[in-house]
């Protein structure tokens, strides 16, 4: 039932007053949230499926499961579903896309073939939307991938082949990011490593850094493109040994200065890349952040609003890192609605931004600083009974998305008159 707008407004009202109490301005922090734009992922549209035919399974240790109906089939289905996710979730956003979501127009053009000239429809509709565009090389799901090598493959004819492909890549993100006037963040990562023991981890890691550092050669300005560079705890066939490990790419990322992309699905089970924030931005203008929720490992949950993914945007507030922080979200559930599964996730995450934007930061650190930890504690437990929710829903309400649960009738409408007519 579609929420009253007098009882909205009441209620934010009266938790205005609620915040003003302990010194926080929520039309500042309303103001704020409104700048920061969350990068949606367009592999969870199609369970990572692209729109290339080389005769491959997913690869790279991917995994999508589920086969709820629905899912989109090509490029103008896979928009569409966009289109409908973002406007249910209050802001002005970003996608992300892979490099096999290219649109080929019925040709094979392999990976170290591909142009800008292959994303100009996503950029025009890009540019319709007033969004603004990530990129990712695909170094997965293709024949020369199989073996589980790509950049610190050990045939050189294999490893120029990744390099290329992410050499185009850069300049299709140069082009998104010059077409658009927001720079893109084109990140690579790559499946290689091992599944069993390695006699040599030397070797493929010393042919993954001249790689990257062929791929990175030529500068490109950052108001065009930014590099980021992205870690992995392990993966399906490569248990024991992973190439690009954290420590790997952190050394590379602080000597090179490129972003590191902290991926929240990517480190062991135990481990918040939130307390990662603030390490790596004492040696890094900025970074990248993929969030996602592993359960148990990196399965790439929807994610929901629990405890990591609120100290994930408290870190990023309270540190004042809003600007240095570039949010995308990463997961793939086949076994629910595809367009909830991208609403769900990102009204989160903006939710968790909002309730880190509420927080008395001063007043939390000022109890800190003064030894007075029972004060800091007291205050960091009643916060959380604060009413964020009534500011939440007045901010849905301001930028005209449903408020509540009222956004799931509109899906299960766009399900009933698009998504159920599609056949797999």
């Amino acid at each position: 039932m579609k929420k009253n707008k007098s009882n909205i407004e009441k209620s934010h009202t009266l938790a205005c007053e609620r915040y003003a109490g302990h010194g926080v301005d929520v039309g500042r922090a309303l103001d704020i949230l409104a700048t920061v734009p969350v990068s949606l992922h367009c592999w969870q549209g199609d369970d990572v499926g692209g729109f290339e035919n080389f005769g491959c399974g997913l690869g790279g240790g991917l995994v999508a499961t589920g086969n709820y109906p629905g899912k989109a089939r090509t490029p103008d289905e896979l928009r569409g579903d966009l289109d409908e996710a973002f406007s249910l979730i209050p802001g002005k956003h970003r996608l992300n896309l892979h490099a096999f979501y290219g649109e080929f127009g019925g040709k094979r053009v392999d990976r170290n073939e591909i142009a800008p000239e292959h994303y100009k429809n996503w950029i025009a509709w890009a540019k319709k939307s007033g969004i603004g565009l990530d990129f990712n090389p695909t170094c997965f799901s293709h024949p020369k991938a199989a073996d589980g090598f790509t950049l610190s493959h050990r045939d050189k004819a294999i490893r120029q082949f990744w390099i290329e492909h992410c050499i185009r890549s850069r300049e299709i993100g140069t082009a998104m990011g010059e077409a658009l006037g927001k720079p893109c963040v084109t990140n690579i990562w790559i499946p290689d490593g091992m599944k069993d023991t390695p006699a040599d981890r030397q070797s493929p890691r010393a042919r993954l850094a001249e790689s990257l550092d062929t791929i990175f050669k030529k500068p490109i300005s950052p108001t065009l493109n930014l590099d980021a560079v992205e870690p992995k705890l392990f993966g399906i066939g490569s248990e024991s040994y992973v190439v690009g490990s954290h420590e790997f790419y952190l050394g590379y990322a602080v000597s090179r200065q490129k972003l590191l992309t902290l991926d929240a699905g990517h480190y062991h089970p135990t481990e918040s890349i939130s307390d990662k924030i603030t390490c790596a931005l004492q040696f890094l203008p900025e970074i990248l952040l993929h969030v996602s929720r592993g359960v148990r490992w990196d399965s790439d949950h929807v994610v929901i609003l629990n405890d990591d993914l609120l100290a994930i945007a408290r870190e990023i507030v309270a540190n004042g890192f809003v600007n240095r922080v570039h949010i995308g979200l990463d997961y793939f559930d086949a076994s629910i609605n595809r367009v909830a599964a991208w609403t769900i996730g990102a009204r989160n995450m903006v939710r968790a931004l909002l309730i880190a934007l509420l927080e008395p930061t001063a007043k939390l650190r000022g109890a800190e600083a003064a030894g007075d930890f029972t004060t800091r504690l007291a205050l960091q437990e009643e916060l959380k009974s604060l009413p964020f929710g009534a500011v939440w829903d007045f901010y849905c309400e301001a930028r005209n998305v449903p408020v509540g649960e009222d956004w799931l009738s509109e899906v299960k409408r766009y399900e009933k008159d698009v998504l159920a007519k599609r056949t797999q």
